[in-house]
Parts: structure tokens; sequence; C-alpha cells
């Protein structure tokens, strides 16, 4: 097989049907010639969804569920680079078959919508379009509520949703998919080293599930360790203090035992029966392009969106995000017929790292952070689009290279928090190995969302981190930004420039790596961090390492050497943004709570005592309000002013809010509803 690389390098009535009537209707395509999504089986329609809930001139929404049926010719090229796909399972025809769940939500009167598709790529089964509407529920609004503000029904977009991860699991609705186990060219088993890094954040766990089944349940063909910290030395544990209770299960001994609160396990074992995982992204491909180019039949109905797909859209938080990257790297951006499947991706917390899908016995719920699931295949070059010769390997590749081949380049917009350049290596996104500068692809964007936490956090809660979470929402700069992506693609009207931190203007600082360690350190004076009393700042931030997998995995995708060690392994260059003298990102989009700010927003924060005092605190970022006078500041010996000195009263913070907002909204980073929202906050935040 052709190394990875190498493959890189080449060439309106209330209508509630019930699951039980429609259990049985079918969607049935069939292609002489080539593979792809063969059988749709629609198990359930609500219409109108939103309990009736018209949207702007679109009208009311229908809800389709249900699961599609495809099959791949393994020895497409298209397909080709799917690891195991060769050891896979083929039916009479010679294909391989999977089956994932499906979602359609789309305007009743198709000819009202905006003939353009939305696809959420979902996060382990869970869809986040919600997210932009400022609701929580995607797999099964129902209620008018569930609509939210309406931001992505009022335009009249058609979404739809697919599984992709094999590692999702369907409570609450949750989008699934079925892929084969891979078996060796004689059939039998096959086996290889797997590694599970394990902590839990409570003290009332008693056993761990295995991502894949052990080979034995002999312990002593397996090893299990033990540290409180990061930084600690691991510790082995006995063979005599824990064992396997089934095939995919361990738990210590004796029994009854509980698995230390925010300690970090590892165990290493020999692995049975991979996944062929990589199916997940020709899945993705072939459900859009069927939808999209898939035309009406005179006998029945084979596509619900028939001739209503004009372009195509995809939205993703995080997982979803660095899914897109591997779709994109690996070619599936292009269907089997060569035409291009998404036109525009809005990507949120992807970072510069690709979710390890197309691996033997990969992982994708696995994600790294400063203290979460080291050394797994994430972060592998290559990290930016552009191609870059890596200086630690000599490889040269870019994310770009095969879909430039095919001119099936989606526009992108990569749009990331804080948190993904303190806790995930977000610059090497925008830059080379070494980390400098370099120039923007001709159809990327990328925009830092200054001073955002991985998530919104609750600004009454610490977590298990030592500060107030941090409760800066990115979805209002994000909805911008969807509207200036569909002009981009549908208008070919240029976006906002990337807003990043950079060494050309002064706003990046890079990070020092520790040898031997999966962290590096920031120091306080070279980013300008502010010493705030009863704030710990440590610098700490992830570092990103060329690491050793074994001889097999640039050819095979095949992980020998399990898990890898950083012992006197190289470290690739990392920055982040400076800040101001408030501790307050330089760089970026500096929405209103951050550009007349009440507190310090950060991307990183660390973790109180009892979840190991200092490690990083995963996804969490923390804000630290201001004092409200100067007599309290100085009695605190706060250095940052306070809200007195600042804003003198209540009537100059609205104004300058005011200000900002608009200004945002004139460079394209804010809507005019979200810019009267801030407003409206800030006029219902009287701290004066």
């Amino acid at each position: 097989m052709q190394s990875r690389e190498g493959r890189l390098m080449n060439h309106s009535t209330s209508r509630t049907f019930s699951f039980s009537i429609f259990f049985c209707i079918a969607f049935y395509v069939s292609f002489a010639s080539e593979a792809a999504i063969v059988n749709i089986n629609i198990t359930s329609v609500e219409s109108p969804t939103f309990s009736g809930r018209s949207f702007g001139s679109v009208g009311q929404y229908e809800k389709l569920h249900g699961r599609a049926y495809g099959e791949l010719d393994p020895t497409d090229p298209h397909n080709a680079i799917i690891t195991d796909i060769n050891l896979a399972p083929r039916n009479a025809n010679g294909k391989v078959e999977y089956s994932m769940d499906i979602f359609i939500l789309k305007p009743i009167d198709m000819n009202r919508g905006n003939q353009k598709l939305f696809l959420d790529m979902n996060n382990r089964g869970e869809m986040r379009v919600g997210r932009l509407n400022d609701v929580a529920v995607s797999n099964d609004p129902v209620s008018a509520a569930d609509g939210g503000n309406g931001f992505i029904m009022n335009q009249g977009y058609t979404i739809v949703g697919n599984g992709w991860d094999f590692g999702a699991v369907r409570d609450n609705m949750g989008l699934t998919i079925s892929v084969p186990v891979a078996k060796n060219s004689d059939g039998s088993v096959i086996t290889g080293p797997s590694y599970e890094y394990i902590t839990f954040n409570n003290s009332e766990t008693y056993s761990y599930t295995l991502t894949y089944p052990t080979a034995s349940i002999n312990n002593e063909t397996a090893n299990l360790t033990v540290r409180e910290r990061l930084d600690d030395s691991p510790k082995n544990i006995p063979i005599t203090d824990w064992e396997f209770i089934d095939e995919k299960t361990i738990r210590l001994l004796p029994v009854g035992t509980t698995f230390n609160q925010a300690h970090i396990y590892e165990f290493t074992y020999t692995a049975k029966n991979p996944v062929v995982s990589g199916i997940g992204l020709a899945a993705t491909r072939d459900f859009i392009s069927f939808l999209r180019y898939t035309p009406k039949s005179e006998d029945r109905i084979h596509n619900p969106l028939a001739e209503n797909v004009k372009q195509t859209y995809s939205f993703s938080i995080s997982q979803p995000s660095r899914a897109l990257h591997d779709f994109q790297t690996l070619g599936f951006n292009a269907d089997e017929q060569g035409r291009q499947v998404i036109d525009g991706m809005l990507k949120w917390t992807g970072a510069g790292t690709g979710d390890q899908i197309n691996y033997r016995f990969s992982q994708t719920g696995r994600t790294e952070r400063n203290r979460q699931n080291h050394l797994y295949p994430e972060g592998v070059f290559p990290f930016a689009h552009q191609v870059l010769t890596d200086h630690l390997s000599g490889k040269v590749a870019g994310r770009r290279t095969l879909c430039e081949e095919s001119n099936t380049c989606a526009k992108i917009f990569e749009v990331n928090s804080s948190n993904e350049y303190w806790v995930k290596t977000g610059s090497l996104l925008h830059s080379d190995t070494r980390g400098k500068d370099i120039e923007d692809p001709e159809d990327v964007r990328f925009f830092l969302v200054s001073g955002t936490s991985h998530g919104v956090g609750d600004v009454n809660s610490r977590g298990i981190c030592q500060q107030f979470l941090n409760p800066t929402s990115p979805y209002p700069v994000l909805r911008s930004l969807f509207i200036a992506l569909d002009s981009w693609v549908a208008n070919e009207v240029e976006p906002p420039s990337s807003r990043v931190p950079s060494h050309s203007d002064g706003t990046a600082i890079m990070a020092i790596p520790i040898p031997g360690s999966n962290t590096g350190r920031v120091p306080q004076d070279a980013l300008g961090w502010p010493s705030i009393p009863n704030v710990n700042y440590t610098g700490l931030i992830t570092t990103r390492h060329y690491l050793n997998f074994g001889p097999l995995f640039d050819s095979e995708s095949i992980i020998s050497n399990y898990p890898p060690s950083i012992e006197n392994r190289p470290s690739y260059g990392i920055f982040v943004s400076r800040v101001d003298i408030d501790g307050n990102e330089i760089a970026g989009i500096r929405l209103p709570p951050v550009e007349v700010p009440i507190g310090t927003t950060t991307g990183w924060a660390l973790r109180r005592q009892e979840f190991g005092m200092n490690d990083g605190c995963e996804g969490s970022g923390q804000f630290i309000p201001f004092s409200i006078t100067k007599d309290e500041r100085i009695s605190l010996g706060d250095p940052r002013l306070s809200l007195e000195e600042r804003y003198g009263s209540h009537e100059n913070y609205v104004q300058e809010v005011t200000i900002v907002a608009r200004e945002l909204m004139r460079q394209r980073f804010l809507l005019e509803d979200d810019v009267q929202a801030y407003i409206e906050q800030a006029l219902n935040r009287d701290f004066l």
C-alpha cells in the first residue's frame, strides 16, 4: 500500500406520522456502476415540527429521521485511502457495506427555502446547529422554543446530519454509524497494540470500558500505571491489584476499589477486532453527494431534497471540525464521480489537528489537551492547509493537496477560541512547523475569538478549576461569519481578513517546550500577564512532538509503538496571543466582553487542589472580575483598574459597548440583532 504522505501528494395542517406507519417506507436508489447510498429508510416524519411554528417567509419546517445504507468499492481510489478497507468483508458485488442514522429538517414548501444544504457535522452523535439558534436542542427539535432565535431556519436552510463516528451512541437520538470489523485476509482476527488514557473527575468510578476488546483476559499481557499529576512519573500497578471483568472492562482490586479522583491511569494491552472507522468520512461524502446530485425519479421519490440543493455548507464544533480536517486532507470533498461535496465550511474549535479516524484501532472520541489524552496520533503532520516541509521529519504535505488536484477545495473559515491556542496547539493551523507566519491560502481565513474558552462557561461556577468559568459566547460572531461565508461561496463577496496572533504585527509570543514533557511554558513577562491577587499563573501550555508510532505508521496507518515515548523527541513551534495590561488577548476578534471588559477572560485555566492542583483545566477558561471601586482595588492590591476608574458611569460603559459593537458590525463580525443584544445586556448591567 502506498504511504499516507504519498497518497496526499499524488494525483399548513399538522401532519404527524408515527414510527410504525413509516417503518417500511424506503427511498431506494441503485447504481449500476458505482457504489454510494443504496437505500434510505425514513422511519419517522413530523410535519410540521416546532409545534407548527413558522419561520419568516420560509414558513413551517418538517423533520425526518431514518437510516441510510451505503456501499463502497474498496478498489476505487476515492476509497482505497481508508485504512483497512481492503480487509473489510464484502458483499456479493464486492462492495463494503455500512449503515448510519440520518436526520433531515427542511421547509415543508421547499420552494420557499433557499436551496442551500446545511450539514450539521455532529459531535459524538450530537448535532450542534442549535447553538447558532441560541438553544441546545438539535437532534430532535419538537417545540416552538426548540427553534430558538430561528437564525438558520429564517434563512431557509435545509439542515441535515448523519452518523459518522463509530464511537457515538444513540442516547438522546444520537446519530450513529455501523461499520465493519477488519479481518486478516485469511479470515483470522486482527490484533495489535492499543492504549487507554484514563481519568475520572469523581471518586465513585469502579470500572473502565475499553474502546476495543482485549485479545486475552490474562492481565499478565497488559500494563496499568497511575500518577497523581501530569508531571509525576507513572507507577506500575501490580497485576494483583487489577483485573479484566470481561473482554472490554477492567477494574481495580479488591472488588469495590474506586479509581482515584483525577489521577491519571494509562493502560496498554493487545486489542482485537479493529473497525474500519475511516468509512465514516466516505459515508458523509456519499450522503451529502446523494442529496445534492441525485435527481428525481419518475416512479418513486428517491431523494427528499432532489433538485433543491444549489450550495452546501457544514458547521462543526470541536471533534467534527477536526474530522473535517481529515475529510479534506484525505480527499473526501470529491465524490466518486469527482464532484465537489461541500462548498463552504465554518469550523469552530478545530485547532490544527485531526481526529485520528483513519488509523487501525482508532479512537475518534479522544482529544488531547493540557492534561488529557496525550500520546494518541491526533497531532500528526500536516497541520496547515498549505504544502509545507516538516522541519522535524522532512515530510512534505498539506491539507489542501488532494482537493487542489481535483479542484474541489471548499471555502473555509477556521475559527478558534483562545483555549485551542493554549491547550491544542492551534497556531500550527496557520504557521509552519517552526511557528513562523505563513500566507493565507486563497480559500481559507483564520480567526481567533479573543478571550474565549472551548465552551461557554457558567460564570457562577468554578467547576474543577480555581477561578470562575469564562461565560464569553462565540455564537454572535459565528452567526455573522456564517453570513459572510455564504456571501463568499454564493456571491463571491470577499470575506473579512484573517485575525489571529502573528509575529509580523507583534501579537504572537512563542511557547517554550520542556524536554520530556507533554507541556511547555509561556513566560509571564513575555506574555504581559499582570500579577492578579489570588490568581495563579504558571504559563502552562500544550506542546506538540514529532512522535514515533512505529515503522508501519506512515506506510499503512498502523500503530506498532504505542504509546510512543516523548523522551528525546523534538517539539514543534507554537505560539499564543500577547495580552494587554488587564490580561485580555490583544489579537483576534475582540468582542465587547473583551474590548469593553468588566474582568479578565482567558481561554486557559488551572485545576484546583482536589483535581490535580495547577494542572491544566482542560477546555475551560476563566473570568476574573475587576473591582467595582478604586478603594476596593487598592485594598486587594489588584493592578487592573476598577470599573469606577475605567468608565466613571454606567452611561459611559453603555456608550463604549455600543461603539465597539457597531464597529464590529461594520467589520462584518456582528449582525444587527447581536449588536442590539450587547447593548441591552450593557443597559441591564448597572454596576456603577
